[in-house]
């Protein structure tokens, strides 16, 4: 408790020199109406912001995850890795434990710096005996959005946050698109602002799209719908294309007991002579479709604004990065992203979406 205190300590200290953004506690952005862990949290209410906001909130507790694999039957090979927060700039994490049960697990690290929990079970397990669990304690504060100052030009160390992924081109009809948005603007920060902005004008929050999206912006381009990884790989695929670093971050927010469903993306712009700068135009426009609002309404412009440079303190931090390669190394494609756990069985991927393939669950228990 003590350490947790200091912990908490520490983070106020940190709330008015971090540089980030993201969003504030909106509802779930995992989508599957016939799945309890990945369906919408429907008592979650898309927030406003408050006075509480001005303040710099914070969020603490305790996040359990626990798998369950049994339903396979004797003779197969069981391989599961879930994600481990970290601490870093913008979250403590602590009393990182985890029970496989009996089998031997451990935590690893990818080639991106993402840490996992890794458990095999070999075909000789019982599969009553496929059970295991990771917890860890997180303290998250609300990170207000600093002054934007711009000085100087991108270092060469930020290339790496310019790249195209498999699913976000930086050329084609993407350069041509973020061009066009950007034409009027000659500075790193106003053509961010642009492509945020043209964001929220020209895209929708679509139910339909399974889970948080795949986030193929050539897809999205045409179809300009989606839900947070969609609409927020835009963000970075347009930033990035006119030479602004961009990243997305997945995560879940931790605002329920039950936060199976709760996954989230959200994005970050670097702004030589600031830093990283936070944009969540998915959860303005999750906010505009489930409150019924006009994008031009008062409170959708507050939402627009508050959602340029904060980030809620309702949120952990999972991983960074696409394409992801595991450790040690799945047997299936790289991961689109490292949202969720993960699993194969005899070496083949099983549907983190689907409750009667892969059973696991995710609480969380705030700090009283």
């Amino acid at each position: 408790m003590k350490k947790r205190i200091i912990a908490a300590l520490l983070c106020i200290g940190m709330i008015t020199t971090l540089v980030v953004g993201c969003g504030n506690n909106s509802s779930s952005d995992s989508d599957d109406s016939d799945s309890s862990k990945t369906a919408d949290d429907a008592s979650e209410e898309t927030p406003e912001p408050e006075e509480e906001t001005a303040k710099g909130a914070i969020q603490s507790g305790t996040v359990t995850f626990n798998i369950d694999m049994s339903q396979y039957e004797k003779g197969k090979t069981v391989r599961v890795w879930v994600p481990v927060a970290q601490t870093n700039d913008y979250q403590t994490i602590e009393d990182v434990e985890f029970d496989a049960n009996g089998v031997d697990a451990e935590i690893n690290e990818d080639a991106l710096g993402n840490q996992m929990l890794y458990v095999e079970w070999d075909a000789d397990a019982e599969p009553e005996s496929r059970t295991a669990s990771l917890s860890f304690h997180v303290v998250r504060p609300e990170i207000l959005r600093p002054e934007l100052v711009e000085e100087g030009t991108v270092d060469a160390d930020l290339d790496e946050y310019l790249k195209a992924s498999s699913t976000i081109p930086v050329d084609g009809e993407v350069k041509e698109l973020a061009d066009e948005i950007t034409k009027d603007e000659t500075t790193y920060l106003g053509k961010a602002r642009a492509i945020y902005d043209w964001i929220i004008a020209n895209m929708n929050r679509d139910e339909s799209v399974v889970g948080c999206g795949k986030g193929d912006v050539c897809v999205l381009l045409e179809t300009k719908g989606g839900k947070c990884t969609d609409i927020n790989s835009v963000f970075v695929g347009l930033c990035r294309s006119t030479g602004i670093p961009a990243r997305e971050m997945f995560g879940v927010r931790i605002n329920d007991a039950d936060i199976t469903g709760n996954q989230h993306c959200w994005a970050e712009f670097y702004l030589p002579g600031t830093g990283w700068v936070a944009a969540d135009p998915a959860d303005v426009l999750k906010a505009v479709l489930k409150n019924e609002w006009d994008k031009e309404s008062d409170e959708a412009k507050e939402m627009q604004e508050y959602y340029w440079g904060n980030c809620d303190e309702k949120r952990v931090e999972l991983s960074r990065g696409r394409d992801i390669t595991l450790s040690p190394e799945q047997s299936a494609e790289a991961l689109n992203n490292f949202g969720y756990p993960y699993a194969e069985v005899d070496g083949e991927a099983v549907d983190y979406y689907s409750p009667d393939t892969f059973v696991y669950s995710i609480s969380f228990a705030e700090d009283n």
